[in-house]
């Protein structure tokens, strides 16, 4: 005599709480959303080091161009530079692609100079949540001396303060919730007028 016997409503509901528990534990260890935040870190710390090494060799290749004005800062997302007075100055075509490579992008560089016209860069980076979320953008800025310095704001848990990848603690930067590099980390980040919500947004 063969006997069919199927789950019990409490058999059901004992394995479908410990999946529920599973799948919460895995969610809390695994923390998708701090490791999509850690690959754009990623991304960002790769952009500026690819554009540092590209400003770098426009110096070597050129000679008496210009890489930007003392005192202004240039970011992609602000679509401004922030002069030392907070003036707002456009640059031409840069708010139709500010990723130009022809020095009316949102880095002053006419990177197409470089010898034959072949740029070590194809575009300007952009920050990857830089149209979604305000807080993450790149920021240029340059001693006026051919020294410079490149900014990102961190958005992961590693690779911010105290993080196991700690990279804006000891940048060799003055500010030391950002990560900065280039050729001169001591320019100061300007807090004048209408550029201040530029360096209040990257920090908060």
């Amino acid at each position: 005599m063969n006997t069919k016997k199927g789950f019990t409503l409490l058999e059901l509901l004992i394995v479908i709480g410990i999946l529920a528990i599973l799948s919460t534990t895995i969610v809390l260890v695994i923390n998708p959303a701090e490791l999509l935040a850690k690959a754009r870190d990623s991304q960002r710390i790769s952009d500026l080091n690819t554009l540092k090494t590209a400003i770098a060799l426009f110096l070597t290749e050129t000679t008496g161009e210009s890489i930007g004005e003392d005192g202004y800062t240039y970011s992609h997302l602000a679509e401004i530079n922030c002069g030392e007075d907070g003036d707002e100055i456009f640059n031409s075509g840069f708010n139709s692609n500010p990723s130009r490579i022809d020095g009316n992008g949102w880095v002053p560089i006419n990177f197409t100079k470089i010898g034959n016209g072949d740029s070590p860069i194809s575009s300007l980076p952009i920050d990857p949540v830089s149209d979604e979320d305000k807080s993450f953008y790149y920021v240029y800025m340059t001693d006026g001396n051919n020294g410079f310095k490149l900014i990102a704001n961190m958005e992961s848990k590693y690779y911010s303060q105290s993080g196991s990848g700690d990279v804006v603690t000891n940048d060799g930067g003055v500010e030391p919730e950002l990560y900065e590099t280039g050729t001169n980390l001591s320019i100061p980040i300007k807090i004048r007028n209408r550029c201040y919500w530029v360096y209040d947004i990257l920090i908060t």
